[in-house]
């Protein structure tokens, strides 16, 4: 059965010597990977298709198992991202995030829209880490283990929130502090930040401006949280990690 589908490549590897399988996020599909024949040959028609990041329309032939990429269209191909080393570590930490938590074959068109729209925020050169911690936060939603940021996760007030709990799985007010002793205080921004980037959709992202500091506190809490709830370890976050210290 042909399907024609619009997807984004979220991961590649090699099959032999010419072939590539290819996984797609796609539009009404959800995750699914497909066999690309010849995309390694220099001349091929499939391996301008074919690579990370592209964004596409493709027509497929679908199987239980492996599907079969018959042909492809380039929409955008986010050129930007694979000429920028900075740039290509973000990308690729989130298309393996995406790949890591999204279930296969299960559609879910605001993974698909969200992960399409911060990648072409990082083309247009918006903070890359800025959108990457608001689009992490999205997917812990999705997958199952997203952090409580709206009240305390111990009493459920909503002020005087000022630390974040990894063992607690969310945030905890003044008088909570005490069940979590290795808690990691945040001030008032930093939990505000927390919120804004938990709730807002990636389509009404401008050039948001965040200090330095806000940014690596949440980038850590994050980190850790992941650490701890995720599961799979990320080659892709080590790279991402190698270039913060460069930075």
């Amino acid at each position: 059965m042909l399907e024609k589908v619009e997807g984004v490549i979220i991961r590649t590897q090699n099959y032999g010597e010419t072939h590539l399988i290819a996984t797609l996020l796609t539009d009404k599909l959800g995750k699914i990977g497909v066999l690309a024949r010849g995309a390694k040959k220099p001349r091929s028609r499939m391996a301008a298709v074919t690579q990370l990041f592209i964004h596409g329309e493709y027509l497929v032939r679908l199987g239980r198992g492996l599907s079969i990429l018959e042909q492809g269209d380039v929409v955008n191909s986010h050129r930007k991202i694979r000429e920028d080393i900075f740039l290509t570590a973000y990308a690729s930490y989130l298309a393996e995030l995406t790949n890591v938590l999204v279930d296969e074959k299960q559609p879910n068109y605001y993974v698909y829209q969200q992960l399409l729209l911060t990648l072409q925020g990082i083309t247009d050169f918006k903070d890359p880490l800025v959108l990457t911690l608001m689009y992490e936060m999205k997917l812990y939603n999705v997958a199952g283990f997203a952090p409580t940021i709206d009240r305390c996760q111990n009493c459920q007030r909503t002020d005087q929130i000022n630390a974040f709990s990894i063992k607690e799985a969310g945030v905890l007010c003044q008088r909570c502090l005490a069940i979590d002793p290795n808690h990691r205080p945040i001030n008032q921004t930093q939990y505000k930040l927390l919120k804004l980037f938990s709730e807002i959709d990636m389509n009404r992202v401008a050039n948001i401006n965040v200090k330095a500091e806000n940014k690596e506190v949440i980038r850590q809490i994050l980190e850790q949280y992941y650490e701890t709830y995720g599961g799979l370890t990320l080659k892709s976050r080590k790279f991402l990690k190698q270039i913060h210290l460069l930075k």
